[in-house]
């Protein structure tokens, strides 16, 4: 049997030959290019561009070797070949040295030795495996340190050259995107170049250039990401390829990719590559904290607007910086992100004196501390307020109503800790005497009492929007129209204890300024037989809105006609208990002639009501909404034709209309319907395709959605027909 020193001497002659089998190959191949002297120029140039390696065998040309012509032709051997990229610190690849002295009898045509700590630097595109010798085919530049091509990068020109650059892969994508905008070699010399123009030859191309020199000037490029599409690679894309066109102005980012998600270093290319962004908004990103957000104070102290939704890992700290370095911050818009609180917000208060609207919604952490040291700091130049949701008392509410001089937008929703006295001190402050538009969402402090104190306190409010608010009644909403002198517009949502006499009280109280009344879902109305005193109509309310609120029925609507005679746009969607008898005197009482109409649901009314209402109103009706109602049939169909003659928008959908109808409608020239809806329309077949061609003139959108009769060659044919018309199907 043979020993384990004969075997391993075995595989080391095996080796050494292999070895002089290459050598003498390449020797070969340099003998033929030495042959040419510019063939030898050449390739040495390659060969100094060729990846560099560190050589793992502990061998190295003997000096005195390097003397000797037949050098010449072996070194360009051995520098092609490389290693693995491990680098090997002194010591010797065999345990017992004697095992490596062996190695030393390769033969007399390379003589070599081995240091006892020394590493040599070879470059050359092989690499020595245990299955001989491989090529790598790794471009020469990939060798070079981040730092050598970022002064490569920050020469190349602007424009196509930086962008071709940033397509050969994303290492060069990503360190392009890493070089601000003042960074680069070429940028002041671009900006002289852009300064010096030459002389106007004409008016016509003077302001072509002015108009794309302000189309493409700093911030005046939007982008938004969505879902999947919102990843670093493509912020960085977009970074470098904006970047040449003033950067972008607004960034929106909704949501992020749960592999790839949008992350700190994405927001930091953002930061560098776009100084001039002044709006941004950050919605549902995880992994997006201080650190990026720290990079966009750092870079884009032109921002301007601000918007964190569910961010989780943003905290005061990065709301902080945002305060320190963008003094120019005017609108800010907080919602669930629970690491920011009181802090962040006094900062915001203190170092952005040009903060005109806040919003804060689902911050745990924020307080009245919070709340009313960013009032009571910024309240010269802040006009819009939004509190939802947070854990404040009456004591932020009284802040708002002393130091709220400049508000004119405020909404309060979801503050469960502020009680009555709450709403009363803040109306009672008298602070609030600008405020026009106020919005109050499931607020148990809101009652009759405090309402009406709001009301007093606010002389200049139009616009009143009450939701849930389950504590207010008759008396109240009458008190508040009462007070409320300036009042434009009143809205109530789900207050169910409101009842038809509170809505009376309301318009018969509410000055003459009232322009529009809507009422939503509001249960505590009844319909009932109501005994009117001597009171004055409301002739000011031009919108009437009552959606889905089923106790309202016939007498209520006679009453309603009574109350308001000069009623333009009436919105009667899902009242289910109207009927003809309870809708002809709302018609017949309105004097100013209606516009739009909205009867959809209300699936007791029949032709009769169209009929009557294209009479009285055709000469101004401009949409008609009947979806749903099943008793319609082609008589409506006709009446309108021969009245309508303005109607632009008319939906029938689900209605009892049949080929006819449609026949009907296209029968005059006088028609010029832009929108038809004939959704669920059973009894409409194909045989409508001539009339609807020849409406095609005027017609800019078609829904034919659920017509079971109506087959998909003939809607083929319509898209073909009418190209100018939006065609659902």
């Amino acid at each position: 049997m043979m020993s384990i020193s004969s075997t391993k001497v075995v595989i080391l002659r095996c080796k050494a030959r292999l070895i002089r089998e290459k050598i003498s190959e390449k020797l070969d191949k340099s003998s033929r290019v030495f042959s040419n002297p510019k063939s030898h120029m050449r390739s040495w140039r390659k060969r100094d561009m060729t990846v560099t390696r560190w050589w793992p065998m502990p061998y190295t040309i003997n000096p005195h070797f390097a003397s000797c012509k037949k050098v010449v032709s072996v070194m360009p051997a051995l520098v092609n070949y490389s290693g693995d990229d491990e680098i090997y610190s002194g010591g010797s690849f065999y345990a017992n040295s004697s095992d490596l002295g062996r190695l030393y009898s390769i033969g007399s045509l390379v003589d070599v030795y081995s240091p006892a700590c020394k590493r040599a630097r070879i470059s050359a595109p092989f690499l020595f495996g245990s299955s001989g010798f491989e090529q790598n085919k790794r471009p020469s530049i990939e060798v070079l340190p981040d730092e050598c091509l970022f002064e490569i990068f920050r020469r190349v020109p602007e424009g196509k050259e930086r962008s071709s650059c940033a397509c050969v892969s994303k290492k060069w994508l990503m360190l392009l995107s890493s070089i601000r905008r003042n960074e680069f070699c070429n940028s002041s010399a671009a900006a002289e170049k852009k300064e010096t123009v030459a002389p106007v030859r004409n008016d016509v191309e003077m302001v072509s250039c002015e108009e794309n020199r302000e189309v493409e000037s700093d911030g005046y490029l939007t982008r938004s990401l969505e879902g999947k599409k919102a990843t670093d690679m493509r912020l960085a894309a977009i970074a470098v390829g904006t970047s040449s066109r003033g950067g972008l102005g607004k960034l929106f980012i909704r949501g992020s990719n749960s592999v790839r998600g949008v992350t700190n270093l994405g927001l930091s290319t953002i930061a560098r590559g776009c100084p001039s962004l002044r709006a941004l908004s950050l919605w549902n990103v995880p992994f997006v904290g201080d650190e990026g957000l720290f990079e966009i104070a750092k870079e884009c102290h032109l921002l301007e607007k601000l918007d964190l939704t569910n961010c989780p890992s943003i905290s005061n700290k990065g709301l902080i910086a945002v305060a320190e370095n963008c003094p120019n911050l005017s609108s800010l818009n907080i919602e669930s992100c629970s690491k920011i609180g009181n802090e962040g917000l006094q900062t915001i208060g203190k170092l952005c004196p040009k903060l005109q609207s806040i919003s804060i919604k689902d911050c745990p952490l924020v307080g009245d501390h919070g709340v009313s040291s960013l009032l009571s700091s910024a309240s010269s130049a802040l006009t819009r307020v939004k509190l939802q949701a947070l854990n404040i008392t009456d004591f932020s509410l009284a802040v708002i109503g002393h130091y709220g001089k400049a508000v004119t937008n405020l909404a309060l929703s979801g503050l469960q800790h502020v009680s009555e006295k709450g709403f009363w001190v803040m109306g009672n402050a008298k602070g609030l005497q600008k405020l026009m538009s106020l919005t109050i969402t499931s607020c148990r402090g809101i009652t009759d009492v405090s309402l009406e104190a709001i009301a007093k306190g606010s002389m200049n409010l139009k616009q009143m929007c009450l939701r849930k608010c389950c504590f207010v009644s008759d008396n109240g909403l009458v008190a508040f129209a009462k007070a409320a002198g300036s009042l434009e517009s009143l809205q109530l949502e789900e207050c169910n204890r409101v009842s038809q006499s509170g809505i009376v009280g309301a318009l018969s109280n509410c000055g003459a300024k009232l322009k529009a009344l809507s009422l939503v879902k509001c249960m505590g109305i009844k319909d009932m037989a109501f005994r009117m005193s001597a009171s004055s109509p409301c002739s000011s309310l031009r919108y009437l809105s009552i959606r889905n609120c089923p106790g309202f029925g016939s007498a209520s609507m006679a009453m309603i006609g009574k109350l308001c005679p000069q009623l333009q746009h009436v919105d009667l969607s899902g009242l289910c208990g109207i009927t003809d008898a309870g809708l002809l005197p709302l018609l017949e009482s309105c004097e100013a002639g209606l516009v739009k109409v909205n009867l959809s649901g209300c699936l007791s009314l029949t032709d009769e009501v169209v009929s009557a209402l294209a009479r009285l109103h055709g000469g101004t009706l401009e949409l008609l909404n009947l979806d749903g109602c099943r008793k319609i049939t082609d008589a409506s169909l006709l009446a309108i034709t021969e009245n309508c003659l303005f109607l632009s928008d008319l939906d029938v959908s689900k209605c009892a209309v049949t080929d006819s109808g449609i026949t009907i409608l296209s029968s005059t020239e006088q028609l010029n319907l832009q929108v038809l809806s004939l959704s669920g329309c059973s009894e409409v077949s194909n045989k409508i395709l001539p009339c609807l061609k020849k409406m095609g003139r005027t017609l800019v959108g078609l829904n034919l959605q659920n017509c079971s009769s109506i087959s998909s060659s003939t809607v083929e044919l319509l898209v073909e027909s009418l190209w100018r018309c939006d065609i659902l199907s």
